[in-house]
């Protein structure tokens, strides 16, 4: 409906019809109208100045009011009740009981019934604003939209899951991708957020999810903060005050920002293929950058602009030492000397196997005890399950010829077994391939195949090699080889037997044709 009380004024301060048109917002036909009243009435400006709403309405009756006399008015206080108590009811079944009713009245059509309700709702279900104290509060939550990310281990697809945190008075945002949504990664991506901001807000709101909060009995309605969650902060010195149930308005504001990261980041970022979670973080600080310093609002500023001015220098302190989650478990060793935790695998001496250890388990480390002895110290795996962290140390003897398989340094230490000239060998032909893992083949046939039965004539075979400076491959190495054996099957030449006789003096021959007597000749006496 048109405001004949603005119309009125521009009329007397000489305005144009078209000035009162844009200005107004109404047809001419109002304006008409109105200049009609003026004449008609003799109203002044002054007398207009004096009039009351209901004096003014009256001098511009609306026929529709009287219209509206004749229809049966619907109570619209019942359908929302209705629809607050039963979250499947819907205005078609409210119009088809207002239809149904009793009432000798006339009924709204649908659509008419359906402006109705939204002219009621827009005057009845009012918002309060509320007004965010610089370094009051953090908002936080998880982004229900994930990011597809390929295991690079086992090539299977997995999701990663955005942790967003915000500050609602500057708008100040934190974001990060974590594999799950446990009380790990919850309670690291506090940490994180605190970090970014370099300080921390007097209360933290999150919502009633399991890592936040629990019910002590079953079917209790009061929810108490989780035990880890709330050494975190007391740790930080804040305190944790989740969000009313069913009161989506009161945590609007990560509301917000987890829809500015689901059109800024994820939007940008989930049709990419992405094969590390730290690659995709580094992409997914990228775009919060920009959200954060570039994006300017409404009023000409930035959210890192209003941060730094306002409310940075109000948030509380870090402090001295980064909160780390501690957890104590009791595992067995298995027969592969590995402890077992989180689907992670980490060693220990394989003289412990079969015994019960305790295991201490940080964000980063991973603490194995014997008692109170510390057996084994190792960087805790995350991401893909079934990781291995081996110390070598911890392996027995007889299966370190199994560490690092199909690898360079696998080939080179079994070379090595052999003799310098065979790992000069093996690395001429891994060096020679522009993938090095096409010269694993070459290399496993020289060493299982030539080299299994006679260490010493590989040896021998490389080290002519070398000094003939020839090109490594097999068939060469399996040549030499043959050669060797060639030699070594030469028969020496036939020499006679030395005689066990004495020799015989020689005899000087007086004439040719001599008869010389034999020693027989004498043994008979003649």
């Amino acid at each position: 409906m048109a405001d004949f009380r603005v119309i009125m004024t521009l009329v007397f301060k000489g305005r144009s019809y078209r000035e009162i048109v844009a200005a107004a917002g109404c047809s001419h036909r109002d304006v008409s109208v109105a200049r009609k009243v003026i004449a008609d009435r003799g109203i002044t400006e002054v007398g207009l100045a004096g009039m009351s709403d209901a004096e003014l309405a009256g001098l511009f009756p609306d026929g529709r009011a009287r219209v509206s006399t004749g229809y049966d008015v619907p109570d619209f206080v019942r359908v929302v009740v209705s629809m607050r108590s039963n979250p499947h009811f819907t205005l078609l079944q409210a119009w088809r009981g207002y239809v149904g009713s009793g009432s000798e009245l006339r009924k709204y059509g649908y659509s008419q019934y359906c402006h109705l309700f939204g002219e009621y709702a827009a005057r009845n279900d009012l918002v309060a604003t509320l007004h965010h104290e610089p370094g009051r509060a953090m908002f936080v939550d998880w982004a229900g939209d994930t990011i597809p990310l390929l295991d690079a281990g086992g090539g299977r697809p997995v999701v990663a899951y955005l942790f967003v945190a915000v500050l609602p008075f500057s708008g100040m945002v934190y974001c990060r991708a974590f594999m799950d949504m446990q009380t790990e990664a919850w309670i690291s991506a506090h940490v994180g957020a605190f970090e970014l901001f370099a300080g921390v807000p007097q209360i933290v709101v999150p919502d009633h999810a399991s890592t936040a909060t629990h019910r002590k009995k079953q079917g209790d309605a009061a929810r108490f903060v989780n035990d880890r969650y709330q050494q975190m902060a007391d740790h930080y010195g804040t305190a944790i005050v989740p969000a009313r149930v069913r009161k989506p308005r009161d945590k609007a504001a990560a509301e917000s920002a987890v829809n500015t990261v689901n059109k800024r980041v994820i939007g940008y970022l989930a049709e990419e293929e992405w094969t590390g979670l730290a690659e995709l973080n580094e992409a997914i600080a990228e775009r919060v950058h920009e959200v954060n310093h570039e994006l300017r609002r409404v009023d000409g500023t930035t959210r890192f602009e209003r941060f730094t001015t306002e409310e940075a220098p109000v948030l509380c302190a870090l402090p001295d030492e980064v909160f780390e989650q501690v957890e104590w478990r009791q595992v067995k060793v298995g027969r592969n000397y590995h402890v077992t935790t989180d689907y992670q695998h980490y060693s220990v001496p394989h003289a412990l196997a079969g015994r019960l250890l305790r295991v201490r388990l940080t964000s980063s480390r991973v603490t194995v005890f014997d008692g109170h002895q510390v057996i084994a110290e190792h960087q805790r795996k995350k991401g893909r399950k079934g990781q291995y962290s081996t110390d070598p140390a911890h392996v027995p003897v007889k299966h370190r010829e199994v560490d690092g398989l199909w690898s360079r340094r696998w080939f080179l230490d079994r070379a090595a077994t052999f003799g310098p000239a065979t790992v000069q060998v093996i690395g001429q032909i891994l060096d020679r391939h522009a993938i090095e893992a096409q010269g694993y083949l070459d290399c496993q046939n020289i060493l299982e195949t030539l080299g299994r039965r006679n260490k010493q004539k590989l040896e021998a075979a490389c080290q002519q090699l070398v000094n003939m400076r020839g090109y490594p491959t097999y068939s060469m190495i399996k040549r030499l080889m043959a050669a060797i054996d060639s030699d070594q099957d030469k028969q020496a030449p036939v020499r006679a037997a030395a005689s066990n006789r004495k020799s015989t003096p020689p005899t000087d021959v007086a004439a040719a044709g001599a008869l010389v007597r034999g020693a027989e000749y004498y043994r008979q006496g003649r």
